[in-house]
């Protein structure tokens, strides 16, 4: 499910489903997802980067509370045309301190519209919280 449009309209749509945070664009480029992607096309046109890729990958932690702490990626990827930009496929993975990966879930035949919000996305690679169960048999003792 192809839907394209220009930059300013798909980084408005991802940004109002929670991804605000900051992306890298081809492994480079941090900024806030419109400013990333930007910089890499005016290297691009600058030729520093030499010809744009027709599907770029955008980094981003949707979920992140510190090194000691599992943490929550996504990978997006990017197909650009003249000027309109449509979402291919997402990655999202749940990685302990160390990097070793926890979970994974791979969505593909995207569009913006159709891409999960980032609390979606969070929720697809997290474990349930556990509920304490309370034993019934167990009470007081005065």
């Amino acid at each position: 499910m192809e839907v394209k449009s220009d930059l300013n309209t798909f980084a408005k749509i991802l940004t109002e489903k929670g991804y605000d945070g900051y992306f890298h664009t081809e492994g480079a480029y941090a900024g806030k997802l419109k400013e990333s992607i930007s910089k890499y096309l005016e290297n691009c046109r600058n030729g520093s980067e030499g010809t744009p890729k027709p599907e770029l990958l955008l980094t981003s932690y949707l979920q992140w509370s510190g090194e000691d702490d599992p943490y929550v990626v996504c990978n997006m990827y990017v197909s650009h045309k003249n000027g309109k930009f449509s979402l291919e496929k997402m990655e999202i993975s749940r990685k302990d301190s160390y990097g070793q990966l926890l979970k994974h879930s791979e969505l593909t035949n995207l569009s913006v519209i159709t891409a999960p919000k980032a609390k979606e996305a969070i929720a697809m690679v997290s474990d349930a919280p556990k509920q304490k169960t309370v034993c019934p048999n167990r009470r007081f003792r005065h």
